[in-house]
């Protein structure tokens, strides 16, 4: 009887899936991906280049901890009970945000600017590592009850909602800490 159930299970995830696309954790996956991406052109680019990089790269991770934040890490916690999982996440993050608002405070001409991307790539790799290697958050969402492809579907709409609001933010109001991302980034932080 149980392996009848989990084959209805999967049919209906896999129904759902190609619905919407992606579940939780290939959403998430995806963004890593992007992220890291953007980090190596990063070292690559010159300093016009290294500000558009930058400027993606902190805007897409802070719609990234927010669709975490808000969807993601409550059903983890509320599945698993792994609070020890869930409270690193959310320190790695509040760390990264706060390196963000200082990054989007200065550009290329700061002596310290190279630097601070550099350490918020660190952060990353080692918050992405954290999170998808075997017996990482990812994993342990794997075994657990979550509806992977549900998360999936309301992390979706989640993100495009903020990226829509991201993108109708004129590039003068994006830089420094009373910018508009200044401020979102500001009241992202605890």
């Amino acid at each position: 009887m149980a392996k009848s159930k989990a084959k209805g299970k999967s049919k209906k995830s896999a129904a759902r899936r190609s619905e919407t696309g992606q579940d939780a954790i290939a959403l998430l996956k995806a963004d890593h991906r992007q992220v890291e991406e953007w980090f190596e052109q990063f070292e690559k680019a010159n300093s016009t280049r290294k500000l558009d990089l930058a400027t993606k790269i902190c805007n897409a991770l802070k719609v990234h901890t927010t669709i975490e934040e808000e969807i993601f890490y409550p059903a983890f916690l509320d599945a698993t009970e792994d609070k020890d999982l869930h409270h690193e996440a959310e320190v790695e993050h509040d760390g990264a945000k706060k390196l963000i608002a200082e990054i989007e405070a200065s550009g290329p001409e700061d002596d310290y600017y190279d630097a601070k991307v550099k350490v918020l790539s660190e952060m990353i790799k080692h918050h992405v590592k954290e999170e998808e290697q075997p017996g990482g958050m990812f994993a342990e969402a794997r075994k657990s009850d979550m509806d992977l492809d549900l998360l999936g579907e309301q992390m979706a709409a989640r993100k495009s909602e903020l990226e829509a609001g991201i993108s109708d933010v004129p590039p003068g109001a994006r830089r420094g800490k009373n910018g508009v991302l200044g401020r979102m980034a500001s009241t992202m932080t605890r």
